[in-house]
């Protein structure tokens, strides 16, 4: 993957983002042991189906799995510190993951406007209700059709794309 367009740009983009004022980015660790490729959850009910069979499987069938450490750790370390400290007013998390409810709560507690943006994913009523604010950075959620950078962007000549929840905000 090392090799594609995609992983370049990423890491562009993520060098740019570091080098913004007052952004910190913060990125985990891949598992290397940890993690590899499943079968995709449409081959898996094929498959349960009797429609294929495990010699009928193909590349196209697998999709990465990578598990990536210690990132919400280091975010959740930031938002705490930021807020005991009161070194900022306002902090923008983009993210959805409802392990951050105790650090948003505690800068809330602290004073601070949290605001979150989840990238038009559906996030837990907990984390929500522990926010001041919620925001998509972009005007209207992503067509994977046509958003080459999409989870489930797919060329011509690959399957149909899987199906992931997005909530309309």
């Amino acid at each position: 993957m090392k090799k594609t367009e995609t992983y370049k740009w990423s890491n562009d983009f993520y060098a740019e983002l570091a080098n913004k004022r007052k952004v910190a980015l913060r990125m985990g660790k891949i598992q290397e042991q940890e993690s590899g490729y499943r079968i995709k959850q449409r081959t898996v009910n094929k498959l349960c189906r009797n429609e294929i069979s495990v010699a009928d499987l193909k590349d196209s069938d697998f999709e990465p799995d990578f598990v990536q450490k210690g990132v919400d750790m280091r975010i959740g370390i930031d938002i705490a510190t930021l807020a005991s400290k009161h070194q900022v007013d306002q902090i923008i998390l983009i993210a959805g993951d409802s392990d951050f409810v105790p650090a948003a709560k505690h800068a809330r507690r602290e004073g601070i406007d949290f605001v979150l943006d989840p990238m038009w994913q559906d996030i837990k009523p907990e984390l929500n209700e522990h926010i001041d604010g919620l925001r998509s950075c972009t005007d209207r959620c992503p067509d994977p059709k046509t958003e080459k950078l999409h989870v489930d962007y797919q060329t011509e000549n690959s399957d149909k794309p899987t199906k992931h929840k997005t909530g309309k905000r």
